[in-house]
């Protein structure tokens, strides 16, 4: 059942994907973050993970805890001495590491694409033509965890107000919902994130569905892309065929 449901989140990404997926979304400056403002986000994102059943790792409070100290060090007030004016920004404790974090996933996703074609986990290649059918194609990445997380929070704005995971046992089981998924991307090139939930009113059945989605993309059998200008998230079968899933 889904109360039954875990998310590992080691499978999906760690806590300096969520800082840099923070930092992209308000469009800052890595060298100027504002601290503050990307340490309430990233509580909320937390609170949102846990809130989703999905179990936060140490290391994901210990970045926590990191942006306090370092907020806490900027809400410190400057003497203005010329020892103050030579002190290093707090930030760059936190800049160095991200930095040195996208050259590595960088490299890491480079290799990766070259390794592809001696790779059989996407059995389905999707061709750049069916791989987004408006303009600004160049501009549309791959995503994980926390752009669906954020395209969630927008949907979960425009359901029935009710309690956050109330969820019969009856209504559906989760390995049904993988199923129903699997059948509609089986029909179609892609479809939007949005559009999944279009249906889907009730807050319990809008968690469901995107359990679902993390499900199939754990188990690799759909891929998430993003067209960065307008934000919009589609979903590609990654495999010929259909799945039959073994989740819980």
């Amino acid at each position: 059942m889904l109360q039954d449901y875990e998310i590992k989140l080691e499978i999906f990404e760690g806590p300096m994907d969520l800082l840099l997926h923070l930092i992209r979304k308000n469009k800052v400056d890595i060298y100027d973050i504002p601290i503050a403002l990307i340490m309430d986000q990233y509580l909320k994102y937390l609170d949102m993970m846990r809130i989703l059943n999905i179990d936060v790792a140490g290391e994901f409070l210990e970045m926590a805890a990191t942006l306090a100290y370092i907020k806490s060090r900027m809400l410190v007030p400057r003497l203005g001495s010329e020892e103050e004016e030579q002190e290093e920004d707090p930030r760059l404790e936190l800049v160095r590491p991200l930095l040195e974090y996208v050259k590595i996933k960088e490299a890491a996703q480079s290799l990766a694409s070259s390794l592809q074609l001696d790779r059989d986990v996407y059995v389905r290649s999707i061709p750049s033509e069916e791989l987004w059918s408006i303009e600004g194609s160049e501009e549309i990445a791959e995503v994980g965890l926390f752009a669906l997380v954020s395209a969630l929070q927008e949907v979960l704005k425009r359901a029935e107000p009710e309690d956050f995971m109330e969820m019969s046992a009856d209504t559906m089981r989760l390995k049904d919902r993988i199923s129903q998924l699997m059948e509609i991307l089986a029909g179609v090139s892609s479809i939007t994130f949005h559009e999944l939930f279009e249906r889907k009113v009730r807050r319990g059945e809008i968690v469901l569905t995107f359990l679902a989605i993390l499900e199939l993309v754990r188990l690799q059998m759909v891929r998430a892309f993003q067209h960065q200008p307008s934000g919009i998230i589609r979903l590609y079968l990654a495999v010929d065929g259909g799945i039959g899933t073994g989740a819980h």
